[in-house]
């Protein structure tokens, strides 16, 4: 099978970052699906893997942790999918990615793909559903019937794009995202944002001026460490900080004593990873998600469609992720 991977850390630019390979195919363990890959999706985390996990020699690494695909074969466990279904997932970052014509994936994390989807637009969704979801309403503990105000900063991207849709369309919250360039402010007013503010400059400024005081629960998704100090500011005593960057400096906790601050981590990826007993939470809330696309009470947060999926295409679409500049999801489809 065909299959795009990395062998060593190294900058987009590198003629080797990413290169094509062949591979036979994968079997199926007891709970796997085997999925035929139609579309994938690039996240900063398949970036961030390139960059930064170890050099693996002469064994190719595989990214990839979005796709929709269909069902090739299932493990003599599988109970959930059979052969032929159409399915969308983030997959699990310690195995093979989605990067690849044929992928394993554990049939508790995946989901029934939107029926009013195609492949392209559905494999926008799976990582930055499931982030979203467990971040707003698993850490951050917010439900239908939670008002006040969220503030959401970086609301224009992956995350921040479907996140801004479910406080929306699932809560009683005044939601205040943040974006920087008038392109991704009116995307995010698009998506559902009572009110819009730029985080290049300060943020109590741009509250003042969209006339709100307090605000109650911050999801802050990108340069958590540099709006620290003025989110604390904005957040009402006993406020909760949902975050899911990696802050370029330590935060201070003891900043959050004050006001009875709690600070909430969210890690996608930690429900396969260690195995979890409600693992299949995962399954449950992308088929939620599919349910409310096919309601027409989400949509799919694609941005940009950067060809077939290769080499070359891939790290056209590392490096515009890198450039911070990326509004919504990029996606790749075909071989």
């Amino acid at each position: 099978m065909k299959a795009v991977a990395r062998y060593q850390p190294l900058p987009i630019d590198h003629a080797e970052s990413l290169v094509d390979i062949t591979q036979p195919a994968p079997t199926p363990g007891p709970r796997d699906l085997l999925v035929r890959v139609h579309a994938v999706s690039v996240n900063p985390v398949d970036t961030k893997v390139r960059r930064g996990s170890p050099a693996t020699g002469d064994q190719p690494k595989v990214l990839g942790f979005d796709a929709s695909g269909v069902v090739e074969a299932v493990g003599a466990q599988v109970s959930l999918f059979k052969p032929g279904d159409r399915v969308y997932y983030a997959g699990d970052i310690t195995r093979p990615g989605s990067n690849a014509e044929l992928q394993l994936v554990d049939e508790r994390i995946t989901g029934r793909m939107p029926v009013s989807l195609g492949f392209a637009e559905a494999a926008a969704l799976p990582l930055t559903a499931i982030t979203a979801w467990e971040l707003l309403f698993d850490r951050l503990g917010v439900n239908a019937g939670t008002d006040g105000t969220l503030l959401v900063t970086g609301a224009g991207g992956g995350v921040g794009s479907i996140l801004v849709q479910l406080a929306r369309q699932l809560t009683k919250m005044t939601i205040v995202g943040t974006a920087s360039r008038p392109e991704t402010q009116q995307w995010v007013r698009e998506l559902g944002a009572h009110h819009v503010i730029d985080h290049s400059k300060p943020l109590g400024e741009g509250l003042n001026a969209a006339g709100i005081g307090a605000v109650h629960v911050v999801a802050s998704l990108t340069h958590t460490d540099q709006h620290y100090a003025q989110i604390i500011e904005a957040l009402a005593p006993q406020g909760r900080l949902g975050l899911i960057d990696d802050p370029a400096t330590p935060i201070d906790v003891m900043a959050l004593k004050r006001k009875a601050l709690s600070l909430h981590w969210e890690m996608m990826f930690a429900r396969p990873m260690f195995q979890t007993a409600d693992m299949q939470a995962q399954h449950d809330l992308l088929n939620r998600v599919a349910d409310l696309v096919d309601a027409g009470r989400l949509r799919t947060t694609v941005g940009e469609q950067f060809g077939t999926i290769n080499a070359t295409n891939l790290k056209r679409a590392h490096a515009f992720i890198e450039s911070g500049r990326a509004k919504g999801k990029v996606v790749l489809a075909g071989f």
